[in-house]
């Protein structure tokens, strides 16, 4: 279908023309948004459904209660999956603490679980959006879920799956409200008797934006939502480090590094729904930049990614000015980051040692500060290349210890296998 949209261009909006691009940046046409392809489909995206509003009474909610629940069919690839699935709107807390509304889905398998409260896993996907057509609610139900497939292991377990739209409804990115969205999901599936899941113990597992979602509801966990069963914390290639993150992914790189160039338009465009007197694309961004920025701001993750990748952000800002110097900037990005507090529950994080979208040197300095404020943390690095790769590399072992602790075993030894390599090898944001 996508393909027929591209060619025919049915259906799809008309976007403000990219400008004329520089030789040496991202030669792409301007692509069609997902969005603009979801239209096209018969279940109503979530801006268009009413199933989404908030109550106009939203700040009388407590964090995690229910406002209206729904079941609905669940796809993968398209095709219809046999598993219950009961989509819960719920209130939850913004990165000031305005009450919001957003949504999760728990998915239960048709498998009996005997002798214990079923155990449940939320699993954060890495969303990296900036439209709500882009969140699992909607994915799962149109079978576009990028991640689907990686439930199924636990769905075949017995398990249940908790997948949030933590970035909420206006698709913010890398803020610590990732972590109130995850915790507020699991106390609206607790408060919903029907599920037979308040008593369960719970398990968090994400990669890259879905790990920035796990570990953030992972530190908040004890100060937040101490009512929370939480047994442990698998993840990886997450940015842990938001200052460093944006030094490396502001600037042009070289070869398969100039990708990590998108997680700067990314980051731009959500940052500045939360912040939009800091991240002000007027002060900052050139005319060109803005019409660039313009058209991120309604997408998913693929075409940002494509649009954004080698194409440095820092090209596009206005004379005389960076993100270092920008007044704010370098405050919010520091508040977002990592290791404000140290999760009280265990942990298992991996990170590839050439990871070409968030580098060792955005992560190894929160490890090591976890490490010395006594984490019960397991932390491996991956011998191989490549961001996505090191996702899959990841994933069977997080899923291997996930599993156990879920079933009352311990979680191992404290661990910290970091590679301390030579400068010689220049990897990237060395």
């Amino acid at each position: 279908m996508a393909v027929a949209v591209v060619v025919s261009g049915v259906g799809v909006a008309a976007a403000e023309p990219y400008p004329p691009f520089p030789p040496d940046q991202n030669q792409l046409p301007q692509l069609p948004t997902e969005p603009d392809l979801y239209d096209l489909l018969p279940i109503p995206t979530p801006s268009e459904d009413p199933w989404y509003d908030t109550p106009s009474d939203i700040g009388s909610y407590v964090p995690g209660q229910i406002i209206r629940t729904r079941n609905v069919q669940t796809r993968v690839l398209g095709i219809p999956f046999p598993v219950d699935t009961k989509q819960l709107l719920y209130r939850t807390n913004d990165v000031r603490d305005n009450p919001i509304a957003t949504a999760t889905s728990v998915i239960t398998p048709g498998i009996p679980w005997q002798g214990s409260p079923r155990p449940v896993v939320s699993f954060q996907e890495a969303i990296d959006a900036t439209n709500s057509a882009c969140n699992p609610s909607y994915t799962l139900q149109t079978g576009t879920m990028k991640e689907a497939a990686l439930v199924v292991g636990w769905l075949a377990q017995g398990f249940a799956i908790n997948i949030p739209d933590f970035d909420g409804q206006f698709n913010t990115f890398n803020t610590q409200d990732e972590g109130k969205m995850v915790l507020d999901s699991l106390r609206a599936m607790k408060n919903d008797t029907t599920l037979g899941l308040t008593n369960s113990g719970i398990a968090l597992y994400g990669y890259s934006g879905g790990g920035s979602g796990s570990i953030r509801a992972a530190e908040q966990r004890a100060t937040y939502a101490p009512d929370v069963n939480l047994l442990g914390t698998a993840f990886g290639g997450t940015p842990a480090d938001l200052r460093a993150q944006a030094r490396y992914a502001v600037l042009q790189q070289p070869g398969l590094t100039g990708i990590s160039n998108f997680t700067m338009w990314l980051g731009f465009a959500s940052l500045s729904r939360e912040f939009p007197d800091v991240f002000d694309a007027e002060e900052l961004l050139t005319p060109e930049g803005r019409t660039i920025l313009r058209d991120m701001e309604s997408r998913c993750v693929y075409t940002i990614a494509l649009s954004g990748m080698y194409r440095p952000i820092s090209d596009y800002f206005q004379p005389g000015k960076t993100l270092e110097t920008a007044p704010g900037v370098v405050d919010v990005l520091e508040a977002q980051s990592l290791g404000k507090h140290i999760p009280d529950t265990p942990l298992f994080w991996f990170h590839g040692m050439w990871d070409e979208l968030i580098p060792p040197a955005v992560v190894l300095p929160t490890v090591n500060d976890y490490w010395n404020r006594g984490a019960d943390l397991r932390f491996v690095t991956i011998p191989l290349p490549e961001h996505v790769v090191n996702a899959f590399a990841g994933w069977p072992p997080a899923v291997a210890w996930i599993s156990a602790v879920l079933r009352g075993l311990p979680p191992g030894p404290r661990i910290k296998a970091d590679f301390q390599l030579p400068a010689s090898w220049n990897l990237p944001g060395s």
